[in-house]
């Protein structure tokens, strides 16, 4: 895969943000995305300087101890393509 990256002549993308709470060097963020483009969150927040934790490809090697991104869906939702239904 591709890295992604915030560039003037990318397409659009809307990501919204508010901190939860403080953690030394680290913070919860909740996240709310206006777009779905391809690794928008992980881009967004890597963008500002606060990347995802534990993330290998926009993030720095060493983090918190653990396997994978500290990155979880609270709630996923989408328009069937067939139906027009929003399913959540």
């Amino acid at each position: 895969r591709k890295k992604q990256a915030v560039t003037a002549k990318g397409k659009p993308a809307v990501t919204h943000f508010k901190v939860l709470e403080r953690f030394g060097n680290h913070t919860l963020v909740e996240l709310t995305l206006e777009t779905g483009r391809t690794h928008q969150i992980r881009v967004h927040m890597a963008y500002i300087g606060h990347p995802v934790t534990g993330d290998p490809l926009y993030g720095p090697r060493k983090t918190l101890k653990g396997n994978g991104q500290f990155l979880h869906a609270q709630t996923l939702g989408f328009t069937h393509p067939k139906t027009g239904e929003t399913m959540t």
